[in-house]
């Protein structure tokens, strides 16, 4: 009986607490889980393959040829440009799960596995699906934004666009050394807006430039059977025989042409048949005309050298460059405004920047006054002429801040 009564009672004391013994509640603790994976986001390092560049992203060198191998499919891997961006996602084992690589503004390769066999992989190249928007902007040259660069970026645009615009204007303009406080500018451009990635810049439309006094202007048009270009309002071509300068931009001239300076290296006073600019190592030096390559050298006073011959009996040379750009050797032809090499401090230098050396007929001569003195471009001729004209009004309503029609398409 007493055990009937135990047994009574301890069903009725789990009764009143509820019924039968629950099991205990999982612990409310977050667990971290380590990821599986890692992703890389930067820009293509100057002067780097497709290979070195996945190989310093941590994929296994097998990945890497097996990525190289199927983006052949679709892409020349030696078409591969310095910063464009690009994304990469492997394994903590160095497999590959996702490389995707902006070929241009309106495309980009993915290499990814295929769907079932993990070793193999797939390559394509992707349309960026882009809405084309007409703009403007003004801007000034002064104390807080003293570079083209730096009042680019302070009305809100990307350093893009100030390389377009100065390219624009390079045989007008040496904006290594001939911007003014005071200088201003108004810009129409394209912009193509992407989906799911960052604006980009289509051309530019038209252009006008305040510098030291001038006021230069610049219309995007393009005769019938032939390339587009950019004119100034009497319809001469903005192309000069010359570019201004053979950097891209934000040097300074650090030595000017001389017939008595004394070597900071040497310590002796001996001519200096060139200009010098002061350059960032590895900023891009080109062609300042069209030519064939003379020579491709090294020694030890010059460093790195390139020669290029040109028409007229023009001779330009580059002089301590860190590296020759592609396909530059003897005999190579090169077009105006081609990279023919970086910036460095080969030979005697003492530090990085470009000696640039100009020889009329054999005989050097002072760059910035060879290039100040060049006549102006052959103009618009013929039938040209009326639609030209047309072109140019259009441009100089929006250049004098008139109403400017919002033109947009999906592209």
């Amino acid at each position: 009986m007493g055990r009937v009564t135990s047994v009574i009672a301890l069903s009725a004391l789990l009764a009143g607490c509820g019924g039968a013994a629950q099991p205990p509640k999982p612990s409310q603790v977050d667990v971290y889980l380590a990821p599986d994976t890692v992703v890389a986001r930067g820009h293509v390092p100057p002067g780097s393959t497709l290979e070195a560049m996945l190989l310093g992203q941590g994929l296994d060198s097998g990945v890497v040829h097996r990525v190289i191998d199927a983006a052949r499919n679709v892409f020349e891997p030696r078409r591969l440009r310095s910063l464009q961006p690009f994304s990469l996602e492997r394994s903590l084992d160095g497999a590959l799960r996702l490389f995707e690589y902006e070929i241009d503004a309106g495309s980009f390769l993915r290499v990814e596995p295929t769907l079932g066999e993990p070793r193999a992989l797939r390559a394509e190249v992707v349309p960026i699906p882009r809405t084309l928007e007409h703009d403007m902007v003004n801007g000034a040259i002064d104390e807080v934004t003293p570079s083209l660069f730096q009042s680019i970026e302070a009305v809100g645009e990307k350093a893009d666009l100030a390389i377009a615009m100065a390219q624009v204007f390079s045989g007008e303009i040496d904006f290594n050394s001939e911007l003014q406080l005071g200088d201003g500018y108004t810009v129409a451009f394209e912009r193509l807006r992407r989906e799911g990635r960052p604006s980009s810049y289509g051309v530019i439309t038209a252009a006008e430039f305040q510098n030291d006094g001038r006021r230069l202007r610049a219309i995007r048009f393009t005769p019938a059977g032939g390339t587009p270009g950019y004119y100034d309002e009497q319809g001469r071509s903005l192309r000069r025989f010359f570019l201004r300068s053979p950097l891209k931009f934000e040097p300074r001239v650090t030595s000017g042409f001389s017939a008595r300076r004394m070597h900071p290296v040497l310590h002796s006073v001996r001519a200096h048949r060139g200009v010098d600019y002061g350059a960032p190592q590895g900023a891009e030096v080109v062609s300042v005309a069209a030519g064939r390559v003379l020579s491709a050298t090294t020694d030890a006073t010059s460093g790195r050298l390139v020669r290029v011959k040109h028409t007229s009996g023009y001779t330009s040379q580059y002089l301590h460059l860190s590296a020759f750009g592609p396909g530059i050797h003897a005999g190579a032809v090169v077009e105006q405004g081609q990279t023919i090499g970086r910036v460095g401090s080969t030979g005697l230098a003492t530090g990085p920047h470009l000696h640039y050396g100009l020889q009329r007929d054999g005989e050097f001569v002072n760059p910035l006054r060879e290039h100040r003195n060049m006549p102006p471009g052959e103009p618009v001729t013929g039938a040209d002429v009326n639609a030209f004209r047309v072109v140019r009004d259009r441009a100089l309503t929006m250049l004098t801040g008139q109403a400017v029609g919002a033109a947009s398409s999906a592209e």
